[in-house]
């Protein structure tokens, strides 16, 4: 249902089931987000790659898990999208930074797992659709990650549609941050993850820390004494002594000492 292998400082975590194509219920979801919260805590991982094992990479919401909501009540169900809320949210608020790997279908459920990952790097042949409408259905769970990623306007259209769309679409509105070639996509991905990695491991925290709050915030004086704030403290850090002591000595900085990836 889930692997999850080490690959030096990078863990790649893999949606195993091909045979439907990744569609995930209550069981994935449940085990995605504890994987993902203890690879959050592991301070041997200092990235993580989302990925879907056999032909795409999720194609949303497994057809049998749908066909046991249908009979749910409103409290059944409203645990149920609590659940998948979390799991979005959890992904979202890593510490570490995440790559999505995709490759063929990201439907629905599927677009917000790609969404909520700090960046997506897709293959040319991956097809997205916000399909929720043609069932009858909102994407409402995935919607706060999907919007931002690729932005209200096109939100309204893709949400209202439900049309499938191409990678050079989504890399065009922002829900792909880059495309390689299908044999080239595993080798662009760890050339991603081979930049993350170079990154100190707080920095790199609380960067993501810091995009969340002036992403959401006005420029105005409480933000810029915030950021002032925000670099004082990591230059006083153990890490930002470490990090700006390396370049001026001219040495890589103690945190990739060990990398093995």
């Amino acid at each position: 249902m889930l692997d999850v292998a080490k690959r030096g400082r990078v863990a790649v975590v893999t949606l195993n089931r091909p045979e439907i194509r990744n569609a995930f219920d209550e069981a994935l979801i449940a085990s995605l987000t504890r994987a993902m919260l203890a690879l959050d805590a592991d301070e041997g991982v200092r990235a993580v790659v989302l990925a879907g094992a056999g032909p795409a990479f999720c194609a949303g919401a497994d057809l049998n898990w749908m066909k046991r909501m249908a009979g749910y009540s409103y409290e059944q169900n409203l645990a149920d999208a609590e659940a998948l809320a979390t799991m979005l949210r959890t992904i979202d608020r890593m510490q570490k930074p995440t790559i999505a790997r995709v490759h063929g279908a990201a439907f629905a459920g599927g677009v917000g797992l790609v969404a909520a990952c700090d960046i997506a790097i897709g293959a040319p042949e991956a097809k997205f659709c916000l399909s929720e409408a043609k069932l009858g259905l909102s994407p409402a769970t995935i919607s706060p990650y999907v919007v931002r990623a690729m932005g209200e306007r096109m939100a309204r259209r893709y949400f209202l549609t439900a049309e499938v769309f191409d990678a050079d679409e989504a890399y065009r509105i922002g829900l792909l941050t880059a495309r390689a070639p299908a044999q080239e996509l595993d080798a662009a991905v760890d050339a991603l993850a081979g930049h993350l990695v170079a990154g100190g491991p707080a920095a790199l925290a609380k960067i993501k820390d810091l995009i969340r709050a002036v992403s959401a915030g006005t420029i105005d004086e409480a933000m810029i004494q915030d950021t002032a704030q925000r670099i004082a403290e990591i230059r006083v850090s153990a890490e930002g002594r470490e990090g700006i002591g390396s370049f001026l000595e001219k040495r890589k900085p103690a945190w990739t000492k060990t990398e093995g990836a």
